[in-house]
């Protein structure tokens, strides 16, 4: 049940719902008295939970620099939200679903997590995302992509909160047929997350009027890309898309350079490429690769202040993974502020009222599906004779809007959206 101040706030109009979202999230970061809303909080703490990988193929697009974002969030909070304090508690799946699992059961059953805020790894999401379902456990999403968190396996009290593989397909495969790539061959991720982004960017590619010649599957954190790049140039395809992330997209367009595939006569896509990766390949590697992101750190005046901040902590810039982190923990806190309590009906529907507008995103919204919507960014990698500064990498071409990114809602497979 809404306690009566959620209720309320509920009722009100729009943008005084808004307004009110704000302003009481202003309160609980300037420091409410002590004790204030002891009452409102369970167990006289707010728990934050981030399951990484710390040590695998994702630890550098996630990992430690996510679990600094997650506490930067927190501290600009001044560490308290409605009078008691806040924790970030962190632990590392070994990219393992059923340790994915364990650590969830036990943070929800016995450490009394409030909120999971980040899962690294769409097959990971997806367990942990059905157990806090059970728990009537708040999770939010920013490294897991795989479009089912937000249609079979929707939940009402999930957000994927960055993007997926429906909009990562809609913004990068059409220009990419437009320009004559209009034949392709998928180097895929054998689990959750490569299964989607394949098929959703082949059913885009053969409605722009391009066709799909094939795929090969590889197992997660691969030791060897060759077999797989060998099959992708046999395939005489235009495209070679690899539908794959973090370690196994670096090591991927590693192998292609030194089999001589970049520069060559077939285009190489990485649909997961970010920034950390291009730094790790250099641009003499990855030069003129297009990506889709829905964050850079370098696009306008707030991204960059932000950017140096964290930059300060890490010495990396983040990727838009991290970067969704501090704004999924920052919106959620604010949440539970002007909820007035980390229960978790009146915070979720605290967090769907009010838009993010922040630097990560422009009046974005949490959708009934769990999608947050927000626009979305078309990037080619510079040359290195057009890069200006360190991480000066990304040039952007085309900003795609939010609605025209994401899935229409009368296409959704979510059985909480009333068609």
């Amino acid at each position: 049940m809404l306690n009566h101040r959620a209720a309320k706030l509920l009722t009100l109009p729009a943008a005084l719902a808004v307004a009110l979202f704000a302003a009481t999230a202003a309160i609980a970061q300037s420091g409410a008295p002590s004790g204030a809303g002891s009452d409102k909080v369970s167990d006289q703490i707010v728990k934050i939970g981030l399951i990484l990988d710390l040590y695998g193929p994702y630890a550098d697009t996630t990992g430690v620099g996510s679990t600094a974002a997650a506490r930067m969030a927190v501290e600009d909070f001044d560490g308290k939200v409605l009078g008691m304090p806040i924790e970030v508690v962190v632990a590392d799946h070994g990219d393992n679903s059923d340790r994915a699992a364990a650590i969830a059961r036990d943070w929800f059953d016995r450490k009394q997590v409030d909120a999971v805020m980040e899962v690294s790894g769409s097959s990971q999401a997806l367990v942990v995302q059905a157990i806090a379902r059970t728990r009537d456990k708040i999770v939010s999403f920013s490294a897991p992509g795989a479009l089912r968190l937000t249609n079979e396996a929707c939940s009402p009290t999930a957000v994927q909160y960055v993007s997926n593989t429906y909009a990562v397909a809609h913004a990068l495969a059409p220009p990419i047929v437009k320009r004559g790539g209009n034949s392709w061959f998928f180097v895929t991720v054998d689990y959750s997350y490569g299964y989607d982004l394949e098929n959703n960017t082949a059913t885009i590619v053969t409605e722009a009027g391009g066709k799909v010649l094939g795929h090969a599957r590889h197992p997660l954190n691969a030791p060897d890309f060759a077999p797989y790049l060998a099959q992708a140039r046999q395939s005489g395809a235009k495209v070679i898309a690899l539908a794959n992330a973090g370690g196994d997209t670096l090591n991927a367009i590693k192998q292609a350079a030194k089999l001589h595939m970049i520069p060559g006569n077939q285009t190489l896509t990485a649909m997961s490429l970010r920034v950390n990766v291009v730094d790790a390949l250099g641009l003499d590697a990855a030069q003129g690769m297009m990506l889709v992101s829905s964050f850079y750190w370098d696009r306008n005046e707030a991204s960059r202040a932000w950017s140096k901040r964290y930059y300060e902590r890490v010495n990396k810039m983040p990727n838009d993974l991290q970067a969704g982190v501090y704004s999924s923990v920052t919106h959620y806190l604010k949440a539970v502020a002007s909820a007035g309590t980390d229960a978790t009906e009146p915070v979720m529907a605290a967090m769907r009222a009010a838009p993010i507008n922040d630097f990560f995103a422009d009046n974005g919204k949490i959708r009934a599906d769990g999608s947050m919507v927000h626009d979305m960014y078309l990037f080619e990698v510079k040359k290195p004779s057009e890069s200006r500064y360190p991480w000066d990498y990304f040039r952007l071409v085309a900003t795609v809007p939010g609605d025209q990114a994401f899935p229409p809602l009368a296409q959704s497979k979510c059985p909480l959206v009333r068609k």
